[in-house]
């Protein structure tokens, strides 16, 4: 059941898989998408629109069609505000930032680019979206960022946040998508564009110093004594993507002796990763393959940590237990976050994605808070991170976001920086690391094993599995355990979660197909011990092939 690992899984980069940069930035100018191909067509899945230019499906065409859409929606809905832009340090992200400028500059949008140029992660953006719009209700701002996350580096990505601060959601999409696949089609009939040279010298086009803005107001949503004062080294590397200069700026002005930047590198072909299960480069910072060299230093370091290349997801390795699984960390911070901000509002709930650890729920119930359990996707926690709501909110691929120590919004975007420094606030506050932590959860509440197991799906295939329905599933059992529920929408919003999720007493899978890629995706957990986790997958894996044969 497990997935197939390439042998070169966790080894330096060979030379002939290195992505050939030129070609690929040629590529996106020279290339033109069919948007009669549904592979070459604009779509937002979870996290945008992602591809690659080698494919057709991400270059010029698509960014100046998406840009142009985003500024014809924000006239319709009266967005007027400036925009903020961000890019990640991917090959292709630099040749979209100068295609989206020239559009955006030539409908007049007030434009925030970064000072000296310097890339800016996810969730500066959305920290500097949310305070900018604090306290406002006209003249709000949103922004894009320009970003496959830590897809390998032939991909692309484009997203767009709202004054919201968070990811769009579907309502949006839907309607860009839309708009840019008939510009697309209309062969960029009405995309308004000026020179890049023009655009940048436009009065419209201001700069902003996200780095400085950000770095200085982490104290607001941790506590950055205890981690100046935390008794074991701290390793960071930022895996080559957009926080590079961060980190570095983090350390000198919160005087973190003891936190060490690995790594100050940025290579488009990303050479230094240690290449992913597959035998892909990808930079996953919660992959125990690509994250082969952090994990090799761990007896160094008391805690390290690093992020994926827009810094929206995490990675945490201990001393006592290596890499943790992102589920056992997601549980560890809500233990603790819910232990240790007394101004956070007693009725602030956990959120969690429909997906993510039932240990979760445990910690949740043992603290007495209430559980919000939502589809796949980071956009159904922002209203609630927004009214504070939500304390936390956290998603099984490693990415969350929580309140300011104050109990007001932070991000609403997933943010992999805070994350990692709350590792060394932990270790600071109780003496122990992450990983010890999570071992005194497990004593409590029981001890997870969890996997998931990914498959090659076509669109129609991955359309009948998200239209699964409970009344597809006849079994009353699941691995030996009685079913408790089928679910097809989440508990905590009632949203459809684009799939089915069957759940035991001590046990549950969830069956999805991927909002990014052309495949499916079944997450299994048991707190039976591997052999029941077997069972559970293998079972699921019958309904699912069961399906996806019927007409």
């Amino acid at each position: 059941m497990s997935q197939k690992t390439n042998p070169l899984a966790g080894q330096p980069a060979p030379l002939d898989l290195l992505v050939n940069v030129p070609r690929l930035v040629s590529a996106y100018y020279a290339g033109q998408p069919d948007p009669s191909v549904p592979s070459q067509r604009v779509a937002f899945g979870t996290s945008g629109h992602r591809g690659s230019s080698f494919d057709n499906a991400f270059n010029e065409w698509h960014v100046l069609a998406m840009s142009q859409a985003i500024a014809d929606y924000r006239r319709q809905k009266g967005i007027d505000g400036p925009l903020f832009l961000g890019i990640d340090t991917h090959a292709l992200s630099t040749p979209a930032f100068n295609s989206a400028v020239e559009v955006l500059a030539a409908n007049g949008v007030e434009l925030m680019l970064s000072k000296d140029d310097e890339y800016t992660p996810t969730p500066a953006v959305s920290h500097a979206i949310l305070v900018y719009n604090r306290g406002r209700t006209t003249g709000l701002a949103d922004g894009i960022v320009i970003t496959p996350s830590h897809n390998p580096p032939e991909s692309g990505g484009f997203k767009y946040n709202p004054p919201n601060g968070g990811p769009a959601g579907t309502d949006i999409t839907s309607a860009v998508e839309a708009a840019a696949n008939a510009f697309l089609a209309a062969g960029l009939k009405g995309v308004k564009r000026l020179p890049l040279a023009q655009a940048l010298r436009a009065s419209t086009t201001h700069r902003h110093d996200y780095l400085n803005t950000y770095v200085e107001d982490l104290a607001l949503v941790l506590d950055m004594d205890a981690i100046r004062d935390v008794a074991v080294d701290l390793g960071v590397d930022p895996l080559g993507g957009a926080g590079v200069r961060y980190w570095p700026a983090i350390a000198e002005r919160y005087k973190l002796g003891r936190l060490n930047v690995l790594s100050q590198e940025v290579d488009p072909t990303f050479r230094f990763m240690s290449l992913d299960w597959d035998g892909r480069i990808r930079m996953d910072p919660s992959s125990p393959d690509a994250m082969h060299k952090l994990i090799g230093l761990r007896d160094r370091f008391g805690i390290a940590f690093a992020c994926d290349t827009d810094h929206d997801r995490h990675g945490i390795v201990t001393r006592s237990a290596g890499l943790l699984p992102p589920n056992n960390y997601l549980a560890v911070m809500v233990d603790y976050l819910f232990t240790h901000r007394p101004q956070w509002a007693a009725h602030a709930a956990v959120g969690k994605t429909v997906v993510s650890s039932q240990m979760i729920d445990r910690v949740a119930a043992r603290l007495g808070r209430k559980l919000y359990e939502v589809p796949v996707g980071f956009k159904w926690f922002v209203d609630g991170l927004v009214d504070s709501s939500l304390g936390f909110g956290g998603e099984e691929s490693a990415g969350a976001t929580f309140l300011r120590r104050d109990g007001s919004v932070w991000t609403t975007d997933k943010d992999g920086i805070v994350p990692a420094l709350l590792s060394a606030e932990i270790a600071a506050r109780t003496g122990r690391d992450p990983g010890e932590r999570f071992a005194e959860l497990a004593q409590a509440l029981g001890q997870p094993v969890a996997n998931r197991v990914d498959a090659a799906a076509t669109v129609e295939q991955k359309k009948k599995l998200s239209s699964l329905s409970p009344q597809q599933v006849l079994s009353t059992e699941l691995a030996g355990e009685k079913i408790q529920n089928v679910l097809s929408r989440a508990p905590g919003n009632g949203a459809a979660i684009g799939g089915v999720k069957v759940v035991t007493e001590n046990g549950w899978f969830a069956a999805r197909p991927s909002g990014t890629e052309n495949i499916y995706k079944i997450y299994g957990e048991s707190f039976l011990g591997a052999e029941h986790l077997g069972r559970i997958l293998e079972e699921a894996q019958q309904l699912v092939d069961k399906a996806l044969a019927t007409g």
